[in-house]
């Protein structure tokens, strides 16, 4: 990716990362925008959008005095070049327009904005640039509100952050994913949440890349309201009142979140990062970045910010890190599974085998706080495998990465039994047993006996035929591989082997349980 072009400029910004259906602006929130206010038009063109002007990613439309500026660019609202100019035309239009008020920007879809177009990465840099798209947005001399639903990842939460309010669903996730990528947010994000909600609380945030729940988001003050139902209606609401406040308030001009305590507790942070994650170049210029919101002005920041992002799009290791991100999303590629099929749920789950393997996968469920059955022929097996289970916690808690309470809360989680009947409510089961096609299909038969109806049979092999394995029972279709790689509990890697006999909701249920754990499946 080195020289990709994006949203950003020169340098890539992280992708769209979740696909999503198209609806219309209107139908999108339930709220229904008044006929005669409905000028749905392009940016700076006047009357009813016919032809190309119709196609633009971006329309203006009115709610008395509130413009709602709305996003249509399926299947994730991307940040594209036609959806950047959009909304630098849509605010630039609202601002001169003396009969408007403040600003909604709002988007169709399931989606508020995921990201940058990945399919802009490689090409010459097409103006305008998202750090001016976000500055034409926190520059308005009118309140703009986000109108937050689905998911504001990257450039999407850069996007709400430039915004002077934001209102979002409760189902809403807002994360700034680029660690993920090798990579650091490129357009202000460094600098804009610290401002926002404090710097111990932003780091941690940027440092995991992990998604927000929008109540979380409104308990560290990224968000200034959860709302049920009608979000525009809501969006408006704030822009209202935000309107008569008079001129709004920029993000970057927030600094009483940045307080001495608040460095103390992020350079403790900072700290604890270089000692976990040691030289990796996105962590320590995340820190870099983020220790400018206390020393440099805005201006100072984002240029900062933008150096150190571009430093690493040609760093080899994070290169690697795209590379793997990437490769994953392909992986997570299945003919004949998509969103149609549905996984079957799990609830409880049993594993046959207490050897170090069987007992690594019983810690994969305990982990994900799934119930699970381990199970042996003997008492003396499954005590000895479930006593293995306990030291391998105890070695973590030593290393200090559990505590006494979280390692009885997971060993509460793991039940020790013997003889395959201890399987009969489980509503997947994963054999781990010896290497070997007859013990094999003995399990199965026998599982084919006290399984309950819908449960999932799965085997740990590494290379036996699972179509023969299969055949031992009177369920084929329930019937496949997850093939874990040793230390279970550790190994991110899970192969989900695809006899021709599986049903597909199997697959899918292998895929999703697999994800739950915390695994990368791949079916093979």
């Amino acid at each position: 990716m080195t020289g990709a072009a994006c949203a950003h400029g020169p340098a890539p910004h992280p992708p769209a990362i979740r696909a999503c259906g198209k609806k219309s602006a209107a139908r999108l929130t339930g709220w229904a925008i008044p006929r005669c206010l409905r000028t749905n038009r392009q940016p700076g063109r006047s009357g009813i959008a016919t032809g190309a002007a119709a196609l633009s990613p971006v329309t203006f439309s009115r709610h008395a005095a509130i413009a709602v500026i709305t996003i249509d660019n399926p299947p994730v609202n991307a940040l594209g070049a036609a959806v950047r100019e959009g909304l630098v035309a849509a605010i630039a239009e609202a601002n001169a327009d003396g009969t408007v008020e403040a600003i909604v920007i709002a988007a169709a879809g399931k989606a508020f904005i995921a990201g940058a177009d990945i399919s802009e990465f490689g090409k010459p840099p097409v103006p305008p640039f998202l750090p001016d798209v976000l500055d034409a947005i926190e520059r308005s001399d009118k309140p703009v509100v986000a109108a937050i639903q689905g998911v504001a990842l990257g450039g999407g939460l850069e996007v709400a952050l430039a915004c002077h309010g934001r209102v979002a669903l409760p189902a809403a996730k807002l994360s700034l994913p680029e660690i993920k990528l090798g990579i650091i947010p490129g357009a202000g994000g460094t600098q804009r949440l610290p401002r926002l909600i404090g710097a111990a609380k932003a780091f941690p945030m940027m440092l995991s890349g992990e998604p927000v729940a929008a109540q979380k988001a409104l308990d560290l003050g990224l968000v200034d309201r959860v709302v049920e139902g009608d979000l525009v209606a809501a969006a408006v609401g704030l822009a209202q009142e935000l309107a008569a406040k008079g001129r709004p308030r920029k993000t970057g001009e927030i600094a009483e979140k940045l307080t001495q305590a608040d460095r103390e507790a992020f350079e403790a942070l900072a700290r604890d990062a270089t000692a976990k994650s040691g030289d990796m170049p996105n962590a320590m210029a995340l820190i870099e970045a983020v220790r400018g919101a206390f020393t440099l002005p805005l201006a100072e920041g984002l240029a900062n910010e933008r150096a150190l992002f571009a430093r690493l799009v040609v760093d080899e290791r994070s290169k690697a890190l795209r590379h793997a991100f990437f490769a994953e999303r392909e992986a997570a590629k299945v003919p004949g599974i998509d969103d149609s099929v549905k996984p079957r749920p799990i609830a409880r789950a049993a594993v046959i085998g207490a050897g170090t393997m069987g007992g690594g996968i019983a810690m994969c469920f305990a982990n994900a706080g799934i119930p699970v059955t381990l199970i042996e022929t003997s008492q003396e097996q499954v005590e000895k495998g479930h006593a293995r289970i306990r030291d391998t916690y105890g070695f973590s808690g030593k290393r200090g990465s559990m505590t006494e309470a979280m390692r009885e809360q997971r060993m509460a989680l793991i039940t020790p039994a013997v003889g395959i009947a201890a399987a009969a409510e489980a509503d997947i089961v994963i054999e781990a047993a010896f290497e070997e096609m007859g013990v094999k299909r003995e399990i199965f038969g026998a599982l084919d006996k006290v399984a309950k109806p819908g449960a999932v049979l799965a085997s740990n092999t590494s290379y036996l035929d699972l179509t023969e394995i299969a055949a031992a029972t009177t369920r084929p279709a329930d019937v496949l591989g997850m093939h874990f790689f040793s230390p279970a509990n550790v190994m991110k890697l899970l192969e989900i082997v695809r006899p021709e006999c599986v049903a597909a909701d199997v697959v899918a249920t292998a895929i999703a349980l697999g994800r739950r754990l915390g695994k990368v499946p791949v079916v093979v």
